[in-house]
């Protein structure tokens, strides 16, 4: 086995169900852990669920559920969600997980130089857990606006978290590339806020004004706030501090995130790295969002996509298909049902499925199924290999797809089944015809191989179908042509 190579993946909030973006960061992950793992390293890969907070406790009581059943309750939704998408997760943690409370009060104790209490005065709203300005209060109305519910006047004394003093420190490893952030206008984001002077932080709530979380050592008035708790994951899960090997995979090598919770991966979570005299991740991959026609996803407009259907009606590989390679993995994306079901039919049904069918059938009937001896393509891989590396997942699937259309052209020149028919009056075609199936069984194989991150069963079936250089049994259609958002072009 090659090194020990760490990715992780953001804990959602499990006080709704997962949504598309969470489903993004299971696939990045995903392609990335299959691609390394087809190259012989060995990859842990964590997934999990942020438990702590008001907004569960809130919930919780208006179920009539203590917050512990209430996420216990919601957990199934965020394992199917991984399932379904066919994520080769090796780690889950949950914030509820009695070895990550001690290990995240351990922190605590390991921060203890860059902790101090103060009071502060300020607008609370319970929505997003945070304080307002008392100018950014006035700009509203004194109404957040994204929960519509009134900021409450709140005074209360926190611990705080020295963040300012951090800020050398972290602009230090971003510009030496000892932590690093994809795409690079993500890491110039970044090092201007650092520029602008980053503020220390309220890392507790009073108990009163917050239960459900992990308290204090050594102050029962006091309750952690989500960002040591929460952002600590990523370590409590291999094990941090007290069991063997979490060593062996820390710092990680890809951390993946969305653009919104950023400022946290790349400003707070450091520093407490650094607070605890630990090494930086490697990278920060920081993806886009999703929208819908060029509109933002909205519940109020009713727009969400749910992974879930689309993978119900379109099977998971389709599903993969057009989030890596029609949503750039480090840019915002688009979604349209019309748009994802025109890739599904022409691109996945027409150009891969058709190519497989044929290939296979043909070598069936001209050669009872055996795929002769001629020459095994190798087509330049290194294009593929560098957009892999440089987490561009949608130019290395463009660049496979160049391979399925350039297979398709070949065959509509060369004619394979011109060929056979020559068989009677031509001592020299049944080699051509031998040396032409092989060639383009080669070519499909290659295209399989490249697959793999992407489409793993999809890929699966191909180079199960060709085996041993035989094929058995027809192949069936690996994309069913479906119209549930166009019409079929053949009603015409």
């Amino acid at each position: 086995m090659g090194k020990k190579l760490y990715i992780t993946t953001a804990i959602p909030y499990a006080n709704a169900k997962p949504h598309i973006g969470n489903a993004i960061d299971y696939l990045l992950a995903d392609i990335w852990t299959r691609y390394q793992k087809q190259n012989g390293q060995d990859v842990r890969f964590q997934v999990g669920t942020d438990e702590h907070g008001n907004k569960i406790a809130a919930k919780a009581a208006e179920e009539g559920k203590t917050p512990q059943e209430f996420v216990d309750s919601m957990l199934s939704r965020f394992t199917d969600m991984m399932k379904a998408v066919n994520a080769e997760y090796t780690d889950f943690i949950r914030t509820t997980d009695v070895h990550h409370r001690a290990a995240v009060q351990y922190i605590w104790e390991k921060l203890q130089p860059y902790l101090y209490k103060k009071s502060y005065e300020g607008w609370y709203c319970v929505g997003h857990e945070a304080f307002f300005t008392d100018r950014e209060a006035a700009e509203t109305d004194g109404v957040c606006p994204d929960h519509q519910q009134p900021y409450q006047r709140i005074s209360e004394e926190n611990y705080y978290f020295k963040l300012s003093e951090f800020g050398p420190a972290i602009k230090e490893a971003l510009e030496t590339h000892k932590f690093d952030i994809v795409p690079e206008f993500r890491k110039n984001e970044i090092l201007a806020l650092i520029e602008s002077g980053l503020q220390d932080i309220s890392v507790s709530r009073s108990k009163k004004n917050l239960s459900w979380g992990i308290p204090v050592p050594g102050d029962d008035t006091q309750v952690m706030y989500v960002w040591i708790d929460a952002l600590s994951n990523y370590l409590t899960v291999l094990g941090y501090p007290d069991q063997e090997g979490w060593r062996e995979y820390w710092p990680a090598d890809v951390q993946v995130v969305g653009k919104d919770i950023l400022r946290f991966h790349a400003a707070i979570w450091p520093a407490m790295l650094l607070g605890l005299e630990l090494p930086l991740p490697k990278k920060l991959l920081v993806h886009g969002h999703v929208h819908v026609g060029g509109a933002k996803m909205s519940k109020s407009v009713g727009n969400v996509v749910d992974p879930i259907e689309i993978i119900t009606n379109y099977g998971v590989d389709a599903f993969r298909y057009y989030f890596s390679r029609h949503v750039p993995a480090l840019d915002d994306g688009d979604f349209t049902w019309e748009k994802f079901e025109t890739a599904y039919n022409n691109e996945l049904a027409n150009e891969l499925g058709n190519l497989v069918s044929r290939i296979s059938k043909m070598v069936i009937s001209y050669q009872a199924g055996v795929v002769g001896d001629g020459i095994q393509a190798e087509h330049d891989s290194k294009p593929y290999h560098d957009a892999m590396r440089s987490f561009e997942f949608n130019r290395a699937i463009d660049e496979v797809w160049l391979s399925v259309r350039s297979l398709n052209q070949y065959l509509e020149e060369v004619k394979p089944w011109m060929i056979a028919k020559q068989q009677e009056t031509d001592p020299d075609a049944e080699a051509h015809l031998a040396e032409v199936l092989a060639h383009a069984v080669g070519v499909l194989l290659q295209i399989a191989t490249q697959l793999i991150p992407f489409l793993p069963d999809t890929s699966a079936r191909i180079i199960a179908l060709f085996k041993d250089g035989v094929v058995r049994g027809d192949p069936g259609v690996m994309f069913p042509k479906i119209y549930l958002h166009s019409t079929d072009p053949r009603r015409k």
